[in-house]
């Protein structure tokens, strides 16, 4: 289910979504900010204004907070009680920036997350997408 899931993911972000332009300036900071933001609604269990962050399609494929609250509990727990988050390379060579960010989960366990944002028509930034995947170091 969770690979079907990201299949969806990835059809509506390439459908959807703004591609960055040459020339468009790109802030990390925003990005950071944006992803930030989720992150503390998520330690508040603040589904809403988690689901907020999401861009337009992800909502449109989860149609409420709280579906999208049992995608992030079923597959996404390191993203939701992180005890260590760093942020990583920023990479704005593609269509959509993607930025890394190293979480060390609930687990003890360290994962690598690829956050694929959206520009939207305000200017804002939208999470699009994120792989996770389990890296290879453990935290004490």
């Amino acid at each position: 289910m969770r690979s079907f899931v990201f299949c969806l993911f990835l059809l509506a972000a390439l459908f959807v979504s703004k591609p960055v332009q040459a020339g468009d300036p790109v802030s990390g900071e925003d990005i950071r900010d944006t992803i930030n933001q989720q992150l503390n609604a998520f330690q508040r269990d603040d589904w809403a204004g988690a689901f907020s962050y999401a861009s337009p399609a992800l909502q449109t494929i989860f149609g409420s907070p709280d579906r999208f609250r049992d995608m992030v509990l079923g597959g996404y727990r390191a993203v939701y009680r992180p005890k260590q988050v760093t942020f990583r390379d920023l990479d704005a060579s593609g269509l959509r920036p993607v930025q890394i960010v190293f979480f060390i989960g609930p687990d003890g366990l360290a994962y690598l997350a690829a956050y694929e944002m959206e520009r939207q028509a305000d200017g804002s930034w939208r999470i699009a997408s994120v792989q996770l995947i389990q890296a290879e170091a453990k935290s004490a």
